[in-house]
């Protein structure tokens, strides 16, 4: 019952920043944890952050100090602040958003996707 939809990818150098935003639409079914996921070209998908019910925010190693994901569930919104950026960084990125309850999820959901590509 949920449809997310990304913005904020695009093509961007070495070292730049870029910021990707997710926004949550028909939000009845009571989302409470919302967070990013990427695709690298010819790899699986895999967590880049992510913030539970509670705030707490989690981060691959890969990003973190260069990452920032804040979340606004009054808003049904998502933000990823992406600086320093490196060519490793090019993926599809997947907005996720999910309905826990407890140590157990009853909803998850997935947007579309958005492209980053970063160039040396």
């Amino acid at each position: 019952q949920v449809q997310l939809v990304e913005s904020g990818g695009g093509l961007v150098q070495a070292g730049g920043s870029l910021t990707l935003d997710c926004a949550a639409y028909n939000r009845a079914a009571g989302i409470n944890a919302m967070g990013w996921y990427r695709q690298p070209p010819g790899k699986q998908r895999e967590l880049v952050a992510f913030v539970v019910g509670s705030g707490r925010t989690t981060y691959a190693d890969a990003v973190k100090g260069r990452f920032t994901i804040s979340r606004d569930l009054n808003k049904g919104t998502v933000t990823l602040q992406m600086n320093s950026l490196k060519p490793e960084d090019t993926a599809v990125y997947y907005c996720n958003a999910e309905r826990w309850i407890s140590t157990e999820v009853h909803g998850a959901y997935w947007g579309q996707g958005t492209q980053v590509t970063v160039s040396s």
